[in-house]
């Protein structure tokens, strides 16, 4: 029972995050593996409980995404596909062990991508200006990421993306939403082919995700944005503190 409610729990939390400014996977994925789902298994049940919400967004922004300049949409939505289906498979044919020595470390990038992301991102845009066939191959690499482990993925492809174009964030957020749906709609299924997820803990999650969005979304719009971003960022820190210690200190 005290796992339903840690699950239940940490499924709100995470809904109410991506609602407002992203990083549900942080809080859902220690506290599957806390609940004693193995790492890899967990990796693969926090993805499927959360990538509804993910097609829910995509859907709303259906109508709202662009083409890049010099880069077709479409054959970045390929790309987020064939990423997110071969970073999938990668997942599954690691072992359970090195997978869960991984974690720690994919949260702390993850973490810091989080919390430092936009800044980097704004310090290589003055610096660095790439070519749209650099941008298609950086897509494939960020969806092999995101299949296999996808923590802050999103503003990773933000990142990448104004390297390229001067189109703004709030621009880029319809096809970011989008192609983030892609590659998780993707993994998702090749993980439940492949019999990697575990249901109970899956749909609890999935439950408790879908109030945290709804509440989230509903209060987004009073909520000042970077005082939450500092907020999630200080929780995932914690978060990966927390299995770094579960995981070496044993």
């Amino acid at each position: 029972m005290n796992d339903v409610f840690l699950i239940a729990g940490a499924g709100l939390l995470a809904g109410a995050m991506n609602a407002i400014a992203g990083g549900g996977s942080f809080v859902t994925l220690p506290a599957l593996i806390t609940a004693g789902v193995p790492a890899l298994n967990a990796n693969a049940s926090s993805t499927v409980a959360l990538v509804p919400s993910a097609l829910a967004s995509a859907y709303a922004y259906r109508k709202d995404f662009q083409d890049f300049e010099g880069v077709r949409f479409r054959d970045m939505a390929l790309l987020s596909v064939a990423g997110g289906g071969a970073g999938a498979l990668l997942l599954e044919h690691t072992p359970q062990s090195v997978f869960a020595t991984l974690v720690p470390f994919l949260l702390l990038f993850g973490t810091l991508t989080f919390a430092f992301g936009n800044q980097a991102g704004a310090w290589l845009r003055e610096r660095i200006h790439i070519t749209p066939r650099m941008m298609l191959v950086s897509q494939f690499l960020l969806g092999v990421y995101g299949g296999y482990f996808g923590g802050a993925v999103g503003i990773m492809m933000l990142a990448a993306w104004s390297l390229l174009t001067s189109a703004s964030i709030a621009a880029m957020q319809p096809a970011r939403n989008l192609l983030n749906a892609a590659m998780n709609a993707t993994a998702t299924l090749l993980f439940i082919l492949g019999g990697l997820i575990y249901w109970r803990e899956t749909f609890i999650l999935f439950g408790g995700a879908i109030i945290g969005g709804y509440l989230g979304a509903r209060y987004a719009r009073k909520i000042d944005p970077a005082p939450a971003r500092i907020v999630i960022s200080c929780l995932n820190a914690a978060m990966t503190v927390f299995i770094f210690w579960r995981t070496f200190a044993h």
